[in-house]
């Protein structure tokens, strides 16, 4: 397979440009004013077993950084379904991820946005969407969709700068299975929260 090149440090300063002037013009939509960092990215990555079969859904992928991590991880390109909402974001992940799967559309309308793309069950969602702007019902809404989605045993990996849960768990009373020690490298700090269904196996 062939490993994906890593985005150039002038890449990263455009996209961290772009990525500000999205931000002032909506700031609910992305949560930050930068992208997550390479050592947020991997831990996330981490998180996603590349030898089980299956799609693999990201859920705002912004500028890329943890579509990279997937792929180097050892997904295939193709496995991958980015859901980004900001047309600019798709047109720079298509234009720098070719065979992955760009989805322009609403993350928190899972199924209707996937649509008739996906032949088989995803095998892991990753998020990287800035929930706690979102109301607790909407959140846990994704959850439980995600959930139906995916295999039984898969997580929904997501990361968040609190201290506590960016899912309302008295709503979604799913088994929180991880959290990661924070990630100080990340500015800001942040760390990983794995969710998965009541039950299932890690």
């Amino acid at each position: 397979m062939t490993q994906p090149s890593a985005v150039k440090p002038q890449n990263r300063r455009a996209d961290a440009a772009q990525f500000l002037r999205t931000w002032a013009g909506n700031p609910l939509l992305l949560g930050a004013v930068t992208p997550s960092g390479p050592a947020l990215a991997a831990a996330m990555a981490a998180e996603v077993d590349p030898v089980r079969p299956g799609p693999v859904i990201e859920l705002g992928p912004g500028t890329g950084v943890m579509t990279e991590a997937l792929l180097k991880r050892g997904l295939a390109p193709e496995r991958l379904f980015l859901i980004e909402y900001e047309p600019g974001f798709c047109d720079l992940l298509r234009a720098r991820f070719p065979g992955v799967n760009v989805v322009q559309g609403d993350a928190y309308t899972l199924r209707a946005t996937l649509g008739a793309r996906l032949t088989e069950a995803p095998t892991a969602v990753v998020s990287s969407l800035p929930l706690i702007t979102r109301p607790e019902a909407q959140r846990a809404a994704l959850l439980a969709e995600a959930f139906d989605l995916m295999t039984p045993d898969g997580p929904f990996v997501q990361f968040s700068y609190s201290l506590f849960s960016p899912m309302p768990l008295k709503l979604a009373p799913r088994n929180r299975l991880a959290t990661s020690p924070w990630i100080w490298r990340n500015v800001p700090p942040a760390r990983v929260w794995v969710y998965r269904r009541a039950g299932a196996v890690a």
